[in-house]
């Protein structure tokens, strides 16, 4: 009877189906690339112009804002963006290392982990909390989490180069590194405890 049940849910489950639709930036832009989107369709990323240089973007409907920071040389990209429109992204500086910064009504705001020698963010929710990943004097890649002005580190144990990719607004944190084999393993981390994500 169990089995019945299931294999009619199964069955009944509707067909997934999903609608594509091109993001443009500039007619002259070489390549785009969208990376995070908001729950009002503000969609993020970066372009190249037809001079190879690379902007960061913000794309409301037809809306594009294009965003470029002083203290950065290279390979400006936004990668997240949270429902008041402040994006979270990171650059190559002028003195060659990665720098990170939220963007809010045209302003940059820096983001740094304490005595790193680089630090790429990639991640922001509505609370403004912050994730991605540093490189200490060593040159080991740890993730990391700012929320308000503290800066907290993450390491997977027995795994190492760990990236706290994204956050939601519970402050759940997707995780990946990788293991002592190589390869590459995922959590879902709420702060305290990560539970493994793997595709069987």
């Amino acid at each position: 009877l169990v089995i019945t049940f299931v294999a009619v849910g199964i069955a009944s489950a509707p067909p997934l189906t999903f609608t594509f639709s091109d993001v443009h930036t500039t007619k002259t832009a070489t390549e785009t690339d969208s990376y995070g989107v908001n729950n009002s369709g503000v969609i993020v990323g970066d372009y190249i112009d037809s001079a190879g240089i690379q902007h960061a973007f913000s794309l409301a409907g037809k809306k594009l804002t294009t965003a470029d920071n002083k203290a950065c040389s290279s390979a400006t990209a936004f990668y997240a963006v949270n429902s008041a429109g402040t994006a979270v992204g990171w650059c190559i500086s002028t003195s060659g290392t990665d720098a990170s910064f939220t963007w809010a009504k045209g302003k940059f705001t820096p983001i740094s982990f304490p005595k790193s020698t680089g630090t790429e963010a990639t991640g922001i929710n509505d609370k403004n909390d912050v994730t991605g990943f540093y490189l200490d004097s060593s040159a080991t890649q740890h993730g990391f989490v700012k929320k308000g002005s503290k800066y907290k580190s993450i390491d997977v144990k027995g795994a190492t180069s760990a990236v706290a990719y994204g956050i939601n607004n519970a402050g759940d944190m997707a995780v990946y590194a990788f293991n002592s084999a190589g390869d590459y393993v995922s959590y879902l981390y709420n702060g305290k405890t990560f539970k493994p994500i793997s595709d069987p």
